[in-house]
């Protein structure tokens, strides 16, 4: 791959353009509480500042990727981030943009993501020698006096605007709960506790947060008559307005157990030709300039955009050593005359030499039930050593095995797997 990526190379230099302009140009910023002072303060001054990630699952997802990029632009630029990981936040649950209640999780379950979060985060984020800083807000939420709260925080806050904040009017006629209210309260108070603590001045965040960081501001501004900001990024989404990350198994995770370095690259590989110079720009260290040459490409040149966009990213979340094996591996498939070595491989057992294709492709979780395997068959979209499957009763035979390339099984237009015998 020609295109080198600044793989996260920290370092102490102040960058010759303000990171405020760098996050702007690369189309980070949504809204911003103070542009003015926070434009001249990130010029002036090294500044602390935090980003928060609710432990909800057992891996970041490409959303929280956008979070992470900005904080290493902002890192790069001598600025110091906290990532601030909600031990607490997580008993309760976000409400911003949910028709529901989310699931309450165990206090085992949380801590398990938060040391799963940690591991993730430090591929992107520099946390020697004081850099950065990880920090859980369970530390502090959870032996919270209750009264003491109210009469500390609570008297700072109108249930009046509360309510008319975007996060709450949502659920506002479904139902909501007095257990997820207080989430702006523990949200604004977590701001409240990082600025007198780590004098934290900044906190950054998705564009569904702004509410919640706003009351944040607010609170520190009013208690302690001190500048406080906050600054949004945009979400992650299509064209048309769709949101990114999403595939047939769910979120686009960063963790290669629950989305393998090919399954990433496939899907950069694969993004609307419209999308392709946002996620260059978002999610890639490639200059600007370079952004927009490559961008600028039209009809089928655009494809070579796409390959250095899912190179890029995937070498970013995954590694130069995983991202060559997907491009070799897509050059398998599609490119002929490469081994097919780093190609996803699913291991059957002798016994299953002899089985119905559908039963061993569900089992592999290739297909979330047979059905789903049956109604692609029935649309010739299973293919099987290149030949279209076309009885969903198929089964397969030790012969299919004689090459030690396995079986070669194509679901769709672009995804490829292999079947061994371990």
């Amino acid at each position: 791959m020609s295109y080198n990526s600044t793989y996260l190379k920290f370092q102490e230099d102040v960058i010759p353009m303000s990171v405020f302009d760098v996050l702007k140009e690369r189309g980070f910023i949504a809204q911003v509480s103070h542009e003015d002072e926070i434009r001249e303060m990130l010029e002036k001054e090294k500044i602390t500042f935090y980003i928060g990630f609710d432990p909800t699952a057992d891996s970041l997802h490409v959303g929280h990727f956008i979070a992470l990029m900005a904080m290493a632009h902002m890192q790069r630029a001598g600025h110091r981030p906290i990532a601030l990981l909600g031990g607490g936040t997580g008993m309760i649950g976000d409400p911003s943009g949910k028709d529901d209640m989310r699931k309450m999780l165990t206090p085992e379950f949380i801590n398990h993501n938060i040391e799963c979060f940690k591991k993730q985060m430090s591929k992107f984020i520099d946390f020697s020698d004081g850099k950065a800083l990880m920090v859980n807000n369970g530390d502090w939420l959870l032996n919270l006096n209750y009264v003491n709260l109210l009469r500390e925080v609570g008297t700072h806050f109108s249930v009046n605007h509360m309510l008319a904040a975007e996060c709450y009017k949502k659920r506002w006629d479904k139902g909501l709960t007095f257990f997820e209210f207080n989430y702006m309260i523990m949200q604004a108070y977590d701001f409240y506790t990082l600025h007198k603590n780590y004098n934290c001045v900044m906190q950054i965040g998705g564009d569904d947060q702004w509410s919640n960081m706003l009351a944040g501001v607010e609170l520190i501004r009013r208690k302690d008559q001190k500048p406080a900001f906050c600054l949004t990024c945009k979400l992650l989404t299509t064209s048309d307005g769709r949101k990114m990350g999403k595939t047939e198994k769910g979120a686009l995770w960063l963790d290669a157990e629950k989305c393998s370095p090919y399954d990433f690259y496939q899907y950069w590989r694969n993004v609307d030709d419209a999308d392709v110079e946002k996620c260059l720009a978002l999610l890639t260290f490639l200059p600007m300039d370079e952004v927009r040459r490559l961008g600028a490409y039209k009809d089928e040149k655009i494809n070579e955009a796409k390959k250095v966009l899912a190179y890029e990213v995937t070498k970013l979340i995954h590694g130069q050593e995983e991202a060559d094996k997907a491009v070799k591996a897509t050059e398998a498939l599609f490119g002929g005359g490469a081994d097919l070595e780093n190609v996803p491989t699913l291991e059957i057992s002798e016994a299953e030499k002899t089985a119905k294709l559908v039963d061993v492709l569900t089992a592999q979780k290739v297909f979330s039930s047979k059905r789903e395997a049956r109604q692609m068959i029935a649309q010739r979209g299973l293919y099987l050593n290149n030949e279209a499957v076309e009885d969903a009763e198929f089964g397969l035979t030790p012969e299919l095995f004689a090459e030690d390339g396995g079986v070669l099984i194509r679901k769709g237009k672009k995804k490829y797997y292999r079947i061994v015998v371990k």
